[in-house]
């Protein structure tokens, strides 16, 4: 590509928010170029739990979370861990987390949410028809497993919340939780049935099949690693790791975890930080797990995907440049055998990904400031799969000057 002619739209980030924005603005006709220093799918979004999680609308600093903390903290293989070193740089965003948690904020954010929830199905849905991957979806619904009345009776605030979104559950015991997953401990004494959760046969495939949708209304990709991004009113100037630069009229950055250094040098300081997820994918073979298994006293999940089953979840707040911590990968499987007491945990790959996590959980979706040509879509945390298609809806109209389907002043980019 000649570095002198000018992109139409150029996206930084090759992950499944940047591919649906790709896929949504090119069948609106315009010319759109993917810039990531990996692939289409290869990071992040390649590992994740695969879930398309619209009944989980309820911010991640409510109140169950913020009294879990102190004893999550001191298990260093528990559900949240954060590595001593970190600390000091990770202050800030954690006094954030924690104002995030107040009445009148949670339930600003609970209601934002909600309404993201709702978009991002029905964008979903209609992306998968026209993007013909609508076999990829699993509607098996998600099973929530408590291990005492009292971890059961905490979690009802939360349904309660739900309810009024009218998020459809049913609370299950006995017979009804042995029937929704056989083999299952004994330990757990109740569960609450999710219907309407879906799930997808493989993140990874996924998103490769709706990036050949978006190329195929001529969207374009190219392998660079973007290290300086700058901005006027006519548009923006791309610098490549080689040195080379590239110029667009409109530029989104969704790079993921490495979104607010890009940000900043727009002048948008955005106080995001990196939850560092583990997982295991097991052989199919592994259990027969009739459909995701949430235990959220212990922050992970277990989902079967076409491609194996995947044991996941967990949260490391230890920024972008520490090295892998598989022990905690190993810590969660070993949970999964005792949860699923036949589980055969053998043959399992293990991965790390990055989630990009603001603190009142709410996405950054919007424009740069002072700089027009310049959007970002970023911020997810656990929802990027989740919200991707409606992301790319909102940018779109953003792009193209359209009205959105939702209030998108509680996504500004200069909220904080």
């Amino acid at each position: 590509m000649n570095s002198d002619a000018a992109i139409d739209i150029a996206i930084i980030g090759g992950g499944i928010i940047g591919i649906c924005a790709a896929a949504l603005l090119a069948e609106a006709g315009r010319d759109v170029t993917v810039f990531d220093r990996t692939g289409i799918c290869e990071e992040t979004s390649s590992g994740n739990a695969a879930a398309f999680a619209f009944s989980d609308v309820l911010p991640l600093a409510h109140k169950g979370m913020i009294r879990q903390l102190p004893k999550w903290l001191a298990d260093p293989l528990g559900p949240l861990s954060i590595p001593p070193a970190y600390l000091p740089k990770l202050l800030p965003w954690l006094i954030r987390f924690w104002r995030a948690g107040a009445p009148e904020k949670y339930e600003a954010s609970l209601t934002t949410q909600a309404g993201m929830m709702k978009l991002a199905e029905a964008e979903w849905m209609g992306l998968l028809d026209r993007s013909g991957t609508r076999s990829m979806l699993r509607e098996d619904g998600s099973l929530e497993l408590y291990e005492s009345e009292g971890e059961f009776q905490a979690g009802l605030s939360g349904w309660a919340a739900r309810e009024r979104f009218g998020i459809g559950f049913r609370h299950v015991e006995g017979k009804d939780l042995a029937t929704l997953q056989p083999g299952l401990s004994p330990r757990f004494v109740k569960g609450t049935f999710v219907p309407g959760w879906k799930t997808v046969a493989d993140p990874k495939l996924l998103g490769k099949a709706v990036w050949a949708y978006a190329q195929s209304k001529g969207a374009r990709f190219q392998t660079a690693r973007i290290d300086r991004v700058a901005a006027d009113q006519d548009g923006a100037t791309l610098t490549l790791a080689d040195g080379s630069t590239r110029r667009a009229r409109r530029l989104v950055i969704a790079a993921g975890a490495w979104s607010h250094l890009l940000a900043r040098q727009l002048g948008d300081r955005i106080p995001l930080e990196t939850e560092r997820g583990y997982n295991t994918t097991l052989p199919t073979s592994a259990f027969e797990v009739k459909r995701m298994l949430i235990f959220s006293g212990h922050g992970f999940v277990i989902t079967p995907l076409e491609t194996g089953l995947r044991v996941g979840g967990a949260v490391e707040l230890g920024g972008i440049e520490r090295p892998p911590n598989y022990a905690r990968s190993k810590a969660l499987l070993r949970k999964a055998q005792k949860f699923l007491p036949g589980l055969d945990p053998s043959g399992g790959r293990e991965w790390m990904g990055f989630r990009p996590s603001l603190p009142d959980s709410v996405p950054v979706i919007g424009k740069a400031q002072g700089s027009r040509p310049v959007v970002y879509a970023f911020g997810h945390g656990h929802l990027g799969l989740t919200q991707a298609a409606a992301t790319g809806r909102l940018i779109r109209g953003l792009v193209l000057g359209q009205t959105p389907p939702v209030d998108l002043a509680p996504f500004s980019p200069q909220r904080f």
